[in-house]
């Protein structure tokens, strides 16, 4: 069994799909990221950093217990366990790989830039909401033109790849992303929407989103920022 560290964000939507796609047991323990649940010290003994998503595999590789964060480790970590969507042959895993680094290292991070300043940040900077919505838009742009010519985003098959990226898209209208703009992931999305096991891992907790009214206190302990604080100059 499997003890998954969950709130309903995309990153751990990606796990939560890829514990589903493979046929995996698992057991959803909520984390409220809104009343700081992340920085008990329980919590803190499997991840350290005070994320999620975060996993307990009581039965890991080996048959001793392994305790994992940051979900592009635990996507291949559940990939080697399960025996599936990560290719075994070399060319075709690493084409993979590098699809999922494209999505840690840029397109996750990139809109979620996007969706703070456009959505939380205490005050409108024009600067960063442009900085980051030109680099959104540039990102979607790469994703497009990978599937222009192919089905998924690597090795001609349904990866770990696609289900970290699937759930950032879904979010595109926090983005301010119509992807009318971008047919190839329009195509590619609706593809993989209708896929069964991804729509039932992507829903997981989707009741308790709540983020549309998060209040000033939880802005604190997500973002680590004053929301009263104003600008140089503002009254």
């Amino acid at each position: 069994m499997i003890d998954l560290y969950f709130a309903p964000t995309p990153n751990a939507q990606k796990v939560s799909i890829m514990l589903e796609e493979a046929e995996l047991s698992y057991h959803v323990i909520g984390i409220n990221l809104l009343q700081g649940d992340q920085f008990t010290p329980e919590f803190s003994k499997i991840n350290p950093n005070h994320k999620i998503p975060a996993i307990v595999d009581h039965h890991g590789l080996g048959g001793k217990q392994m305790v994992l964060f940051e979900s592009g480790a635990i996507l291949m970590y559940l990939a080697e366990k399960s025996g599936k969507f990560l290719p075994q042959d070399t060319e075709k895993k690493y084409e993979v790989l590098q699809w999922l680094m494209f999505q840690m290292a840029g397109f996750g991070p990139m809109l979620g830039q996007t969706h703070h300043f456009l959505n939380y940040a205490p005050q409108n900077i024009p600067y960063a909401i442009a900085r980051y919505q030109k680099e959104t838009k540039r990102l979607y742009q790469v994703l497009d033109h990978q599937l222009k010519d192919q089905e998924y985003l690597a090795a001609k098959e349904y990866t770990i790849a696609d289900m970290s990226v699937y759930p950032w898209v879904a979010v595109r209208k926090a983005h301010q992303i119509d992807l009318d703009e971008y047919p190839h992931v329009q195509r590619w999305y609706q593809q993989l929407k209708i896929r069964e096991p991804l729509r039932k891992g992507f829903a997981i907790m989707r009741d308790q989103l709540s983020m549309m009214n998060i209040s000033t206190e939880s802005k604190k302990l997500l973002y680590g920022i004053d929301t009263e604080l104003k600008m140089k100059g503002e009254k």
